[in-house]
């Protein structure tokens, strides 16, 4: 999934996505700045080749909405975990990119995807700063006595297997916006509920 956002005015410029990626029926999907939606067939595609396509699409003289990569500042990516390793966003750099590395068993199907998204970005456009969003790092106030699970500690020790949380982006902005809305008491106790593809509450 990805969005082009004019951070200056908060609009969106573009959004759309990639689906089916490694298979011989990929697509991109994607809405049109007059908001129509529209399907470019991909065939068989990795990773690499989907960011491609959706840089593509950003600078298509038809499609696009902008003229070259030139004009994009930033690249953020939504990294599923982080382990204890993130507690907060960061720009992306090589030391970033092998602790990244180091969660892979953690999240063996996100992870190494989300790695070959900030790679595909850095061979394409090596000069724009990246910048890391972990989902696991909102949930890092958890006490231990929260995210230690009751088996035994050398697992937590040697594995890293604990509880960690996840969707930390979406609970974030969920959190701080039903706060918002109901008139930002100081001291505030809230049950979200992340409900699509995946749940957590």
């Amino acid at each position: 999934k990805y969005k082009l956002i004019d951070t200056a005015s908060e609009a969106t410029m573009a959004e759309g996505g990639v689906e089916k990626i490694g298979l011989p029926d990929g697509f991109l999907k994607y809405k049109r700045t007059d908001g129509s939606k529209a399907i470019l067939e991909l065939g068989k595609t990795d990773h690499k080749g989907a960011i491609q396509a959706i840089l593509n699409m950003l600078t298509d003289p038809n499609e696009g909405c902008i003229k070259s990569y030139s004009e994009i500042d930033a690249v953020g990516h939504r990294v599923v975990h982080g382990a204890e390793k993130f507690t907060e966003s960061v720009v992306i750099n090589d030391e970033v990119k092998d602790m990244i590395r180091q969660c892979y068993d953690l999240a063996p199907l996100h992870n190494p995807a989300n790695m070959t998204g900030i790679e595909a970005i850095t061979a394409l456009m090596p000069d724009v700063p990246q910048v890391g969003v972990f989902d696991t790092a909102f949930h890092m106030t958890m006490p231990p006595k929260a995210y230690i699970y009751a088996i035994p500690y050398e697992y937590y020790e040697k594995d890293d297997v604990r509880r960690y949380g996840f969707h930390g982006t979406s609970h974030r902005y969920v959190s701080a916006r039903a706060i918002d809305m109901l008139g930002n008491p100081e001291h505030s106790k809230v049950i979200c509920c992340h409900l699509g593809n995946g749940s957590s509450l």
